[in-house]
């Protein structure tokens, strides 16, 4: 506890100063954006009820209904090895995993209070510890989730936009619970290795309170400075932001209304979204999406020059429902065969369209036909290119057409993603 007091109190004392990327930072920015593909996942007590992530609020539970719910989580089938080998069977580089969700309630042995799931479930177990080892041993990367929300601290005052019947007393102090969060980000960057960083989500609830956020990147910076932070607060990079997120959206669109309008910089970009409608575990949500959707999304994403987060919550018992593993393995497949198109590569160099879109490297380019039917596609100039082939080697008819390249696209084509390959010259 010493430790910690020591480092938040380091951390205020730096004073405001310009944000300036170590070399550890840039090159895990590179390593992101080479990445392209990584596992989401929203697990926390509120599996428990299976209706979402979001239950406490939308049910309108107090404080002290919600209380009763870690003694009946107990996730004994829980295993690390099996969530990490699943990202890995996807074709997945990353794993990002709630340390604490808006409930406040904490996936790991945190010591700032009791509201954890090694005091105060069953279970005893800390699963971050656990997946954090997993990680290294397979060699993927783990970022933590962790919510600025928090609907159970008696010092998230005043209340923001969500969590106002929860019961709690109407005071606090909220540089307290500031402090708070600082500490168990301490706790987080300093027990559980080298993490590839910080993923915030919950500013916007109270957008325009204090929210010390110099203080706490430089914290994170400090402690671990490869660490990369990002933050789903819905609007432009803040200062000592590494990557821009948008949630649901591609980059630059803002159809679900949680990102920013536009493509901020030249930050790595991420976008996120999940298999059903819900982030945690939902027992009636049966709306998923199909193999070929997801697909589709992790190439439009790399078309934008961005990751792809896909999302899967886990049942209560520790497991990841059938429905979502099918579909990550069969994810997988594809990525094995067409992973050299997705990864280290970037946006462009034409930008998407309609029936889909590019991707490059320093020696290729990849057009990636996702939504066309007739035989002849017309691509506006791709630069000094040859050679225009499939993955499997089969060659493509290509002729210039004014300023355009013309492509004879062949009679069997993949039901997903056509990808044809060109040599830059």
């Amino acid at each position: 506890m010493k430790l910690i007091a020591l480092l938040l109190a380091a951390a205020a004392t730096l004073g405001a100063q310009p944000y300036t990327p170590t070399p550890e930072n840039l090159k895990a920015r590179e390593w992101f954006q080479d990445a392209r593909f990584g596992l989401f996942i929203h697990w926390g007590v509120y599996s428990v009820l299976e209706d979402g992530e979001w239950v406490m609020n939308v049910r309108k539970m107090p404080v002290s209904e919600y209380e009763q719910l870690p003694p009946r989580f107990n996730p004994t089938k829980f295993n690390a090895a099996e969530w990490v080998s699943l990202a890995k069977a996807a074709g997945m580089k990353y794993i990002t995993i709630t340390s604490k969700h808006h409930d406040g309630f904490a996936m790991f042995a945190t010591r700032q209070n009791k509201w954890n799931i090694v005091d105060a479930t069953p279970f005893k177990r800390d699963p971050l510890k656990e997946l954090a080892e997993e990680c290294r041993k397979q060699g993927i990367k783990l970022f933590f989730y962790h919510s600025q929300l928090d609907w159970h601290h008696p010092d998230y005052f005043p209340r923001g936009r969500t969590g106002q019947t929860t019961g709690r007393p109407e005071s606090g102090d909220f540089d307290r619970y500031l402090d708070f969060m600082d500490a168990q980000l301490t706790e987080l960057l300093t027990n559980y290795g080298p993490i590839a960083g910080i993923w915030f989500d919950g500013m916007w609830d109270k957008r325009d309170a204090n929210w010390r956020i110099d203080q706490t990147y430089r914290l994170i910076h400090r402690l671990q400075p490869a660490a990369l932070v990002g933050s789903n607060h819905h609007l432009k990079p803040f200062p000592g932001e590494d990557f821009q997120m948008f949630e649901k959206d591609l980059p630059g669109k803002n159809t679900a209304g949680h990102s920013a309008e536009s493509v901020i910089g030249t930050l790595p970009l991420e976008t996120c979204d999940t298999i059903n409608k819900a982030w945690g575990y939902n027992a009636k949500d049966k709306s998923l999406k199909s193999t070929k959707d997801l697909i589709q999304y992790v190439v439009r994403a790399a078309g934008y020059g961005a990751n792809f987060l896909l999302n899967v919550g886990p049942k209560p018992d520790g497991t990841i429902q059938e429905e979502f593993t099918v579909r990550l393995r069969e994810i997988g497949k594809w990525m094995g065969a067409h992973g050299e198109s997705i990864y280290s590569t970037r946006g462009g160099p034409v930008g998407p369209r309609n029936w889909g879109v590019t991707t490059q490297t320093a020696t290729k380019v990849y057009v990636h036909v996702l939504d066309w039917q007739d035989e002849l596609l017309a691509v506006p100039s791709l630069g000094k290119v040859n050679n225009a082939r499939l993955l499997n080697g089969q060659k493509v008819e290509m002729s210039a057409s004014g300023t355009s390249v013309l492509f004879r696209l062949p009679a069997q084509r993949d039901g997903i993603d056509t990808v044809i390959v060109l040599d830059k010259q």
